[in-house]
């Protein structure tokens, strides 16, 4: 097996995009970074695209956009992934991580360790949702309203408190929060939608579109407006607009740390596809 280092993201997609797109929700992660990485050049200021071949067909794939984890696509031959891990490590690359579906990020992450001298840390369980009909909610107050760059300083703010509570407890840097802000609004497949009951109370994002699909997310609803189906109805508007814009599926991340938001997203039509693990590499002392 061979393993080729890629610099151009549309040669990447064109060469993985057989194996990427063969489980477009287990992949939706890679598929919408990589489109990300083609269609806003300069977004990212580094990354990394590598592709697992044998007898010419690609195997394995994977991306990184450093400082973040590696992201591994479930391979056609698990040995791919050993073959990705020997030439990452001969790169002399410090990856600080692994995300992907197990049992791939677990293969991964085997190899990793015993070439790197690091252990892995869980940091994240999430389970990969995919819907492709919307149940409506009913009987909550208020109504959609797609979010402005006047909505701009409340959408930072929330998406602020967002990654505090759902990333590990540690917000993003202003800085980031911000320039996610300002790059979703002005994309032309990407924005925010607020549920607004008199005022804004419930926020969900979408951006990263896949070839058929595009994830929904983040969905931040501030504690006082919790428990009154805020989130329900904003999640729901947006995928409804969505798949009326044309998209076969939307698919979201869930923590599972979390039941109510697995159950809230059930009752609205997201079904289950598979669960994704996040991974640190951590050296030992």
């Amino acid at each position: 097996m061979d393993t080729r280092r890629l610099s151009d993201p549309s040669e990447f997609l064109a060469a993985a995009g057989p194996l990427l797109v063969a489980d477009e929700a287990r992949h939706n992660l890679i598929l919408g970074l990589a489109g990300t990485l083609r269609d806003r050049p300069g977004y990212y200021s580094e990354f990394r695209l590598w592709c697992v071949e044998d007898d010419g067909e690609v195997v394995a794939a994977a991306l990184q956009t450093p400082p973040l984890n590696v992201i591994v696509a479930e391979p056609a031959e698990p040995q791919a992934l050993v073959a990705l891990a020997d030439t990452t490590a001969a790169e002399g690359i410090d990856l600080p991580g692994v995300v992907g579906a197990p049992p791939e990020a677990d293969h991964f992450a085997d190899a990793w360790e015993s070439r790197s001298g690091t252990s892995r840390r869980l940091r994240r369980s999430s389970r990969i949702y995919r819907l492709d009909a919307v149940r409506p909610v009913a009987n909550v107050a208020g109504r959609p309203r797609v979010a402005t760059h006047e909505d701009r300083q409340l959408l930072v703010e929330w998406l602020d408190a967002f990654n505090a509570e759902a990333l590990e407890g540690v917000p993003s840097p202003l800085a980031e929060s911000e320039r996610m802000v300002d790059i979703r609004l002005r994309g032309p497949d990407s924005g925010f939608l607020l549920w607004v009951d008199d005022a804004p109370v419930s926020m969900a994002g979408w951006g990263s579109p896949t070839p058929s699909g595009i994830r929904v997310g983040p969905v931040y609803t501030p504690p006082p407006a919790r428990r009154r189906g805020y989130g329900s109805a904003v999640t729901a508007a947006v995928s409804s607009d969505q798949l009326a814009s044309g998209r076969r599926f939307c698919f979201l991340y869930t923590d599972l740390a979390n039941p109510t938001s697995n159950k809230i997203y059930v009752d609205i039509g997201y079904e289950p596809v598979c669960d994704s693990v996040d991974y640190a590499f951590e050296h030992s002392p």
